[in-house]
């Protein structure tokens, strides 16, 4: 009977921990920082020293090459990759900031697939602002009225995601129309000041990662999948105490 409790108690301790690694795996992360613009500041620290180290940036871009591919599409890892073969600084440097002004888009593009969902919006949203803060310093060079717009634009966006409220208190009315406005300012700024021709690059396909809340979480009772741990455990746990009344007896 102990031995048979035992082993009960560890399938359930193995279950239990193997929900929370599938639960995190759609984790937004920091939703104030986005990968994939840490990297190019990192990127740009290695391209600085003297010589520049493309050994080592080449190894940082290839940490996000693969979620760049699956969101944006395989040409522009392409030609990063290619420029820093090339040992190319100031190109390398460039088609970063191309690529991020491509994340910013599709971020918000996002944003737009799921309004109504206030949370993934914000995190979306935050996703894209710390995208544009890296870029922010190049374009307050060189533009500084346009990187004021930018910050601008970004808060009225915020604005217009408006507030679900906690229990109704501080609750604010959304407005779509408002947000695609700040949208294309934004995108339209950027699209300039980075000289890209087309913002159309790859498919902004959501991902799990952005799906709305619940939709792909573990905690899904709709999938199937999520209630086999549930069942397994009552089943042992029946067992158990089945055989421990029919030895009683």
């Amino acid at each position: 009977m102990k031995k048979a409790l035992f082993f009960c108690f560890s399938l359930i301790l193995i279950l239990i921990n193997g929900i929370p690694q599938t639960a995190s795996a759609y984790s937004y992360g920091d939703p104030n920082e986005e990968k994939v613009a840490e990297v190019y500041k990192e990127m740009q620290l290695k391209l600085d020293e003297d010589p520049p180290n493309f050994s080592a940036a080449t190894s940082l871009f290839e940490t996000v090459k693969e979620e760049i591919d699956m969101h944006m599409g395989t040409e522009p890892g392409e030609v990063i990759i290619e420029s820093l073969e090339a040992e190319d600084k100031e190109a390398t440097i460039e088609n970063m900031e191309k690529l991020l002004v491509l994340n910013v888009a599709r971020r918000l593009e996002s944003i737009e697939k799921s309004f109504e969902e206030y949370d993934t919006s914000k995190k979306l949203l935050a996703k894209g602002y710390a995208t544009y803060q890296a870029l922010s310093p190049k374009v307050e060079a060189n533009n500084p009225e346009a990187d004021k717009e930018i910050k601008a634009d970004f808060d009225a966006a915020l604005e217009a995601l408006g507030n679900p409220g906690l229990f109704g208190v501080g609750k604010k009315p959304s407005d779509i129309e408002i947000f695609k406005e700040k949208k294309e300012n934004i995108l339209n700024t950027l699209q300039d000041e980075f000289d890209l021709p087309s913002l159309e690059v790859g498919h902004f396909t959501d991902t799990e990662e952005e799906a709305g809340p619940g939709k792909k979480d573990w905690t899904d009772r709709s999938n199937i999948r999520n209630w086999i741990p549930l069942i397994l455990i009552v089943a042992v746990i029946g067992a158990i105490v089945v055989i421990g009344i029919k030895r009683r007896k």
